[in-house]
């Protein structure tokens, strides 16, 4: 059964109302200003119908917002595996999680929620492996910036020097200030502070304009938002995890106080999802057995435990990206491109697929598409965290140079060395339960 049953979208009436209407401008129509603007009432108020519309009330029961809720309707499941801080199997995990996550989002980054066949072009045109080996050789419009900090033919081989900045690493840094500025127990409140002191954008969600124009920090997602279920949380993921390895209940915990300021439902369990099972790896040295693991600290009836436990069901006849980009769209026809829950099926896939392979896990995932450089970087985070930084080759780090460049206000670049001896700073307080 598909997680949702959507409408038929409506950009086809949309550019035929705009396009009728340029052509009654040029032919000199009559009362077309006057046609124009009855549209465009009749649309806002049904567009506020739209938004007036309640939701399912017993879905409603079954996906709640608040961490008691979220708790009371978990499975069971282990909550902590590590009760100390071992220190050097944390220390190359971790430093595998970080790089394997700047290399994921680095292959996907210039090829962003491109199609399959156009990836498959763009490779032949080039002469380089499909699904990519290594980095692309050459970058789409090589001359424009990312973020206004990063050229894109940054992100290939013979341009990098650090790992370029995208705003999948971007949140990692930004988890990292968070937990340092606020402390272990930060607040929802503390996390949009954060935000405003931070970050100089946020990419396709209003939360931050919200927050800038003076939304408290709880309501930030709801207002004016139809992103709420996207993403953006989950590519939040990743320092909750790392901040309290071998602890899938806490970093899911951390993951909740931080998504609760962009998502709602869904979007909020993508992140405690990936956060439990990032902190899983950590201890079980098995991405297959984490993915299993993260299920314990999200509602059991959700939407997302439903497809993670299909797309798991469904990785041994997954083989290829061919195979789970057909099943995604099969399954997920109408979900955005940029959705938690299409895009959690392609990381799951991507990781079953590559096995301890790191150069076939996030090939195989880039190629998949949609938005490929956050599953990409999540794929690559948590093989990194399972298999450690010696099981990815050096091809993919090589040209980052103990760097890690941001486009967080007064931070240009993080050195990679740092940002690892500050997570185990930071998790050795939160196992000792500091």
């Amino acid at each position: 059964m598909k997680p949702y049953n959507y409408p038929e979208p409506l950009q086809d009436l949309e550019r035929a109302v705009n396009v009728w209407a340029q052509l009654k401008a040029e032919t000199g129509a009559p009362g077309l200003a006057e046609k124009m603007a009855e549209i465009k009432s009749l649309l806002a108020e049904k567009l506020a119908e739209l938004r007036a519309l309640p939701d399912d009330p017993a879905l409603r029961a079954a996906e709640p917002e608040d961490l008691e809720g979220i708790r009371a309707l978990r499975p069971g499941g282990p909550r902590r595996y590590w009760t100390g801080l071992p220190e050097a199997e944390y220390r190359d995990r971790l430093e595998g999680a970080w790089l394997g996550r700047c290399a994921g989002n680095v292959l996907g980054s210039i090829v962003e929620l491109w199609e399959p066949d156009k990836m498959e072009r763009w490779a032949a045109y080039l002469g380089d492996a499909f699904p990519p080996i290594d980095y692309w050789s050459e970058a789409e419009r090589p001359f424009e910036f990312k973020y206004e900090t990063s050229r894109r033919d940054a992100f290939t081989p013979s341009k990098m020097d650090g790992v370029p900045t995208d705003d999948d690493l971007i949140y990692t840094q930004l988890g990292l200030l968070i937990l340092e500025d606020y402390g272990l127990d930060f607040t929802v409140d503390d996390v949009g502070a954060a935000w405003v002191k931070y970050l100089p954008v946020s990419p396709a969600s209003p939360v931050l304009g919200n927050l800038q124009a003076g939304v408290p920090a709880r309501e930030a997602a709801i207002v004016d938002n139809p992103t709420q279920f996207w993403i953006i949380g989950d590519i939040q993921s990743d320092p909750w995890g790392y901040a309290a390895p071998g602890y899938p209940e806490k970093a899911a915990e951390f993951s909740w106080r931080n998504a609760t300021i962009s998502s709602r439902r869904n979007g909020i369990y993508g992140a405690m999802y990936f956060s439990a099972v990032i902190a899983a790896a950590f201890a079980l040295g098995d991405p297959m057995a984490a993915l299993q693991a993260g299920l314990s600290e999200i509602p059991a009836d959700c939407a997302l435990a439903r497809e993670v436990r299909w797309a798991l069901d469904a990785a041994g006849h997954i083989n290829d990206y061919r195979a789970a980009r057909a099943a995604a769209d099969e399954r997920y026809a109408g979900m955005h491109l940029v959705h938690t829950i299409n895009n959690v099926a392609l990381t799951i896939w991507g990781l079953s697929i590559g096995g301890d392979d790191f150069t076939k896990v996030i090939g195989e995932t880039v190629a998949m598409g949609m938005d490929n450089d956050c599953t990409a970087a999540s794929a690559g985070s948590i093989f990194g965290a399972a298999y450690g930084k010696d099981a990815i080759p050096e091809h993919w780090t090589r040209n980052f140079n103990n760097k890690a460049h941001s486009f967080i206000i007064g931070t240009e670049s993080f050195a990679i060395d740092d940002m690892v001896d500050r997570f185990t700073a930071l998790a050795g307080k939160v196992l000792a339960g500091d």
